[in-house]
């Protein structure tokens, strides 16, 4: 029995020897730290007026032209749109390559529950969506449509906000 013991305590004093700190100890020698950076020059800035503004350098404000407005491009998509279905609108989605949006099947208001992350512009405020006949509405949280997109392809969809800015869904 005491030589149970014995190895008991034999393997425990391994196993507090083999527990040994291994970062640097500053202690042991304060002085031993890096030597420090040496300042680097920094050039003078200079201040002083702008130069006036030259309007003409900048080109003209663009003009609205009926093939422009927001809804005209919205009837030709609508013509040439694939049908779409609720449950295939369900998951993740990449709007415009640069910020996602998620899609549910969650009841909110007269619609499915939605959001996006990492968009600006009105999408920012998304809070619902659905299907109405090929085309999906994108609401607000208040239940306000923000935008509409019609499928054009596989696993893509195209349309545009209320104000006009495009919107283009893919994954």
């Amino acid at each position: 029995m005491q030589l149970r013991y014995a190895m008991t305590g034999l393997v425990v004093a391994l196993a507090l020897a083999g527990c040994q700190r291994t970062a640097y100890d500053y202690s042991s020698s304060p002085n031993a730290g890096p030597a420090p950076l040496t300042a680097q020059p920094v050039p003078s800035v200079q201040g002083g007026q702008l130069p006036p503004v030259n309007n003409s350098q900048f080109p003209a404000a663009p003009t609205a032209t009926p093939a422009s407005m927001p809804g005209a491009q919205a009837g030709a998509m609508a013509a040439n749109a694939l049908d779409v279905t609720k449950e295939s609108m369900v998951g993740s989605w990449r709007v415009n390559g640069s910020c996602d949006m998620f899609l549910t099947l969650t009841n909110l208001g007269s619609g499915s529950r939605g959001g996006t992350r990492g968009c600006v512009g009105e999408l920012t405020a998304m809070g619902s969506w659905e299907v109405s006949g090929k085309q999906v509405l994108l609401k607000d949280r208040s239940g306000n449509q923000l935008g509409s997109v019609y499928k054009t392809a596989d696993n893509r969809f195209d349309g545009q906000t209320s104000t006009g800015q495009q919107i283009s869904l893919s994954r």
